[in-house]
């Protein structure tokens, strides 16, 4: 499957490797500050989060920012339509997202500064800005990501890795210095095809399980050169190790098998998701949430829409922000919404003026984010941005806001400490302050 493209970007193995095994060393961390009441209540659902990360960044006034009272340069061809909740607005591509407001938050006024692809891809995958000056096109890994922490916080479930990314990772979703053991496993085939299947799930070349088992022990016993246990020093050999282990894990785990299955689902509500690549995806999101995964990151690139936005938005939106209400609706019957939360978003908005090729281009002083599920109160927005969607004007919150937010809600203490290799202390948000309105 080809990977989207956003300026010039490519991502490459080594980019990858750079994200993921490039940071082998792991470090602790200080002791769960569950005192401040962010961890799940006795007997509750553990939660999750399922991110849809929109790669390239979507527009804010053809989303859930409309102006129609701005000059036509500015507001663009779709009108804004009512919601069902009063006095709520959506752009008009939004119709099934529109029906569905009461369980939805918008967030109008999230701001930063990093206006090109990698920069900002970083900043609201990690909470952490970047430290140096990066390109447009880069993928870089100054600071664990969310899915990262969350899956060295909460830990594995009935053999599923805690952390997933599908059809591939996001720029800055690797786990910088927390190790390889908590990159995302990557799910990169297509769960729309009939030919679905998702590597290290069946034993390979027909093995049995019990033939698998056998040749792990051998393995182990021959397996006697020297490993470096403290993680400080790097030793490639402790991620081998990591990554031969949940191979293993998903080989011989029942849930594992049950949860990319996707077959065995009732065709309705296949169908009610769609029956093309994104919709199954969100689907199989929701199989992983089911089965105790929970981090689950759904990287759909080809919204970097410098040119031919409105027609761009015609063509693909009605199957994108169908499948994210299927999902979030799907959720809320199975009783599942309350404790998995539901975020999409870009990098950053786009630009006010429609440029010469009725597109808009990079814009960091405004964008839009929905959230629903894991407790946010529904049917508000929070924030704004001026008449003419230039800035966020009110309520201006940062990205370090945003990601402490989805650290609170999954249970995370987001003034947490993380440690280095070295020792040095690093705060996992800076700014561990969670947007009040969202947090019920």
């Amino acid at each position: 499957m080809a990977t989207p493209r956003n300026c010039e970007s490519s991502m490459t193995r080594r980019d990858c490797l750079r994200l993921g095994l490039g940071a082998l060393m792991g470090g602790g961390l200080v002791e769960s500050l569950r005192a401040r009441g962010l961890a799940a209540a006795p007997g509750s659902r553990p939660s999750s989060c399922i991110l849809v990360w929109m790669d390239g960044g979507p527009s804010h006034y053809e989303t859930f920012d409309p102006k129609p009272d701005a000059p036509a340069e500015i507001r663009g061809e779709f009108r804004p339509i009512e919601t069902s909740v009063p006095g709520i607005r959506f752009a008009q591509p939004m119709t099934r997202l529109a029906a569905i407001a009461d369980k939805l938050a918008i967030i109008r006024s999230i701001r930063h500064d990093q206006g090109n692809h990698g920069a900002g891809n970083h900043y609201m995958i990690t909470g952490a800005p970047p430290r140096i000056p990066v390109g447009c096109g880069a993928f870089v890994s100054f600071h664990p990501s969310m899915g990262a922490v969350t899956a060295h916080e909460r830990g594995a479930s009935g053999g599923l890795p805690p952390y997933f990314s599908m059809p591939s990772m996001t720029r800055s979703g690797g786990p910088n210095f927390l190790g390889a053991k908590y990159a995302p496993f990557v799910v990169p085939d297509d769960p729309n095809s009939s030919r679905f299947r998702v590597r290290d799930v069946a034993p390979p070349g027909g093995l049995e399980v019990a033939r698998v088992e056998d040749r792990r022990g051998l393995r182990e016993r021959l397996d006697r050169f020297r490993r470096f246990a403290d993680r400080a020093t790097g030793d490639p050999a402790l991620a081998l190790d990591e990554y031969y282990h949940q191979g293993y894990e998903l080989m011989a785990s029942p849930m594992a098998q049950r949860a990319f299955d996707i077959s065995q689902e009732d065709p309705r509500v296949r169908d009610m998701y769609g029956r093309h690549s994104f919709g199954q995806r969100c689907l199989l999101a929701r199989r992983l949430v089911e089965a105790g995964v929970p981090f689950i990151t759904l990287n759909e690139g080809g919204w970097d829409h410098h040119v031919s936005l409105f027609d761009g938005f015609r063509k693909r939106m009605p199957r994108f922000e169908g499948a994210v209400a299927a999902l979030i609706q799907d959720l809320d019957r199975r009783g599942l919404l309350e404790s998995t939360l539901v975020v999409v978003l870009g990098e950053f908005g786009r630009t006010p003026k429609i440029n010469k090729d009725a597109g808009r281009d990079h814009w960091s002083n405004a964008m839009s984010v929905l959230m629903a599920g894991c407790g946010t109160p529904g049917g508000q927005v929070v924030g704004a941005t001026d008449a003419q969607g230039y800035a966020a004007s009110d309520r201006i919150l940062s990205p370090e806001n945003f990601v402490a937010t989805i650290y609170a809600k999954l249970g995370i203490d987001p003034g947490k400490i993380l440690y280095t290799p070295s020792g040095r202390p690093t705060f996992l948000v800076s700014d561990p302050t969670p947007i009040r309105e969202l947090m019920g």
